[in-house]
Formats: C-alpha cells, structure tokens, sequence
C-alpha cells in the first residue's frame, strides 16, 4: 500500500493512532496468539532496556507493564491498533537476564524463538538496547536473524538521556557503522522514553511498516 504526499502540504507525524492500542491477550506460545493474519510489529531487547517504557511512549499510555526488576515480561503481550485493520503491536519477552531460574530462562527464549521463526505476520522489529551498552550478543543474534530472514529492524539505542549530546551522537554512529556491514533493511536511532528522544523517528518507521512507504509528488498545475 502506497501513501501520496502532495508537497507544500502539513505533513503528520504519525499516520496511525498509537494511543488507540489496546490490550489482547498474553500467550506464553504462539499457539495462544490471535490468528496469524495481518501485520505485526515485535518489540525485543534484554531485559533492562526500557522495552516497556517504550511501548508506553510510543502509545502514549501505560500499556505495557514496567518493573523495576528486568525480566517480569515472561509472556508474549499482545495489542492491537483499534483504528487500522488487523495490525497488532507485540512485546517479546526480555532476553539476557541472568538473576532468573535456568529452566524459566529456557522457556522465554523457546518462546521467542518459535515466535520470531514462524509467525508469518511479522513484518519489522524493533530491538531495544541500552545506548551505554549496545551490541550484546544476544543482540546480535537476533540482528543476525532479522538480516537473514529479511525482516527489517528498528534498532533503538535507550535511554540516551543519559549521555550528553556528544558521546550520544558517537555511539549511534559506531552502531550504524558496524550494523551497515550486515547489508540489511537496519535503521539505528538514538531513544530516550523519558524525553521522548526518537519518539518520532520509531513512529515514521512503523508507519511505513504498516502501511507502506509515502511517494511524494509534486502539487498539481493549476493554471
């Protein structure tokens, strides 16, 4: 689906209403998910890097539960977008976190495997990294993953708040340096929840995720 833009006209920042998702079910395997029919977008990322904080910026509402204890999204979350078609928003759960239980860890990442290689209505990722810390190697794992299965992917560099605007602006193009060599659909931003950093940015993105790109055309001649 194409989007025409007519230049010289106000442009929205969003085309979708995010603030309009809501809550569908928790599943703790893709066999508990909705219909695997429309579009999906995941949001993944160890466990302390602000997911769900983001998700709450981006829609605008507390939508998704945040702790401070990583590790309490042990479910696939499931919310869907009430004013477009079959489109859903997914919370992954939080990968790397070592103070859980060996067994409960294998299950959340057996989950997420079997969600990230089957489910057919995935069309982009949003992965989640704390922008002091980036490039795990579960990150990359699953960078790797998306390149390979030709999923796009939304890298957010987090809680970029938290360095000034210098060493913020270096990290985010060490990153884009060393993922432009995967030669993938990766887009790098720097993200701060708090305030509202990228917000922007990640909105576009899945805008164009969901409904496809905006072709720009000139306005028409009217003499």
């Amino acid at each position: 689906m194409l989007f025409f833009l007519v230049l010289g006209e106000p442009v929205l920042k969003s085309r979708i209403k995010y603030n309009t998702a809501s809550f569908v079910t928790s599943a703790p395997d893709i066999t508990k998910l909705p219909a695997d029919t429309g579009i999906e977008v995941a949001f993944a990322g160890r466990s302390n890097a602000g997911k769900s904080s983001a998700l709450n910026a981006l829609t605008d509402q507390k939508l998704a539960r945040t702790s401070k204890t990583p590790g309490r999204t042990q479910l696939i979350n499931t919310f869907e977008l009430a004013d477009v078609d079959d489109m859903r928003l997914i919370d992954l759960p939080g990968y790397g976190f070592a103070k859980v239980p060996i067994e409960m860890k294998k299950k959340w990442q057996k989950s997420l495997g079997e969600y990230l290689q089957k489910r057919q209505s995935l069309k982009g990722i949003v992965v989640l990294m704390d922008i002091r810390h980036p490039l795990k190697d579960l990150d990359r794992d699953l960078i790797n993953w998306a390149v390979g299965s030709e999923i796009p992917v939304l890298a957010l560099l987090t809680k970029a708040d938290k360095l000034k605007q210098g060493p913020r602006k270096s990290q985010v193009l060490s990153v884009r340096r060393e993922l432009s060599e995967l030669d993938g659909d990766i887009t790098v931003h720097a993200f701060s929840s708090l305030k509202g950093t990228g917000l922007p940015e990640v909105a576009k993105k899945l805008d164009e995720w969901y409904l496809g790109p905006i072709v720009a055309i000139p306005p028409a001649d009217t003499e």
